[in-house]
């Protein structure tokens, strides 16, 4: 099958970038020809080094720009005789759907961040897939036809990106707990920083780690600074291969507000931490429904201290969350992601696939 994603850019600081790198990549190993459409960034060279073959598009929101867009996918597309085109955020999918439709090739589209309202544009797919059963709830209450949605759970384990990495776990001081995420509010930060300082009262030999960049990284620092705790609370930054610090913590945490299916969740588990996540969005999914990982409420960072406690008070509990990450961890692989995803290509192709013309 020869299917094209579109994408508006392969830069790093997207978790939907990765996704999209990470199912063509995967896409190739199972014998597919694959394009990547963008405006290009960080991940071009893994791309290349895959056998992805790269286009450049233009994805900026101006009417020149948007025309140069939609030439140019027109021509990608019977340049290289697609069979199917991929869409994974708004901007992709409102240039891709006039082409898709004047070429009759089925157009799929990826929710990855249904908390933004402009989601909703993704139901112009062909067939519209849902990164978690919360994710797929959102879109069918937004009039996407349930006949027309699919939810394939996000995973990268196994991933092309993950290729190399280093497997040398971080010297962080134990009991250490890490978190990895964009310092923005969705993440929730703050909670995490004053359940911390709840909890140091009682373990001082705790160690808080926060790897990650965002617009409010100094508003974040100066609020950790003003704790009791600070001195054992490090702002790492922002890296290129976070994994290695999961390798070296204990426990993780994403005490996020909103988050359709974090892959760092996914990464957590496979380093064998005890993760530990709030119980919004894909989260739960992720998490085998506090199978494979702690729940907490979000927004509660008295909540969220308490299971910290509960996991530093003994030993062996710890010990026991950490084994407990790996169950049905094999669900988490881009392999799986990538076949499911190929069967949705499958049914759009279909002769009784809906037309785009009908998306809701």
């Amino acid at each position: 099958m020869r299917i094209l994603h579109v994408l508006n850019h392969t830069r790093r600081q997207n978790g939907h970038v990765h996704a999209a790198v990470d199912l063509a990549c995967a896409q190739v190993k199972l014998g597919h020809e694959v394009f990547m459409a963008s405006e290009g960034g960080d991940f071009d060279s893994l791309l290349k080094a895959n056998g992805v073959k790269t286009i450049y598009i233009p994805h900026q929101r101006k009417i020149p720009h948007l025309l140069r867009a939609l030439f140019g996918l027109h021509r990608a597309i019977g340049r290289y005789d697609v069979d199917v085109v991929h869409a994974h955020m708004m901007t992709s999918a409102v240039i891709a759907f006039p082409i898709c439709k004047l070429r009759g090739v089925p157009l799929i589209t990826t929710v990855h961040n249904e908390f933004e309202k402009s989601a909703t544009l993704m139901g112009l797919g062909t067939r519209v897939i849902a990164v978690s059963d919360v994710v797929g709830a959102s879109m069918q209450r937004r009039g996407v036809r349930p006949s027309k949605l699919k939810v394939v759970l996000n995973g990268t384990i196994g991933s092309s990106r993950s290729t190399g990495r280093s497997e040398e776990p971080k010297p962080l001081r134990s009991p250490s707990i890490l978190f990895v995420g964009g310092l923005h509010p969705r993440k929730g930060l703050p909670d995490l920083l004053d359940a911390f300082e709840v909890v140091h009262k009682s373990y001082s030999d705790a160690r808080l780690y926060i790897v990650g960049d965002g617009p409010l990284r100094e508003e974040y620092k100066a609020r950790a600074a003003a704790l009791d705790s600070a001195r054992d609370i490090t702002f790492v930054g922002s890296t290129t291969d976070p994994y290695p610090y999961m390798l070296g913590a204990d426990i993780f945490v994403l005490p996020s507000h909103a988050d359709p299916a974090p892959l760092v969740l996914s990464e957590a588990r496979e380093a064998g931490c005890a993760v530990v996540g709030s119980s919004v969005d894909g989260i739960p999914q992720l998490l085998e429904h506090g199978k494979a990982g702690l729940l907490v409420p979000p927004r509660d960072p008295a909540a969220l201290a308490d299971m910290l406690r509960h996991l530093l008070e003994a030993p062996s509990r710890l010990s026991e969350w950490r084994q407990k990450s790996q169950f049905r961890i094999e669900h988490l692989t881009i392999e799986r992601v990538a076949r499911e995803t190929l069967e949705v290509y499958n049914e759009a192709r279909a002769p009784s696939a809906a037309s785009p013309a009908m998306a809701s």
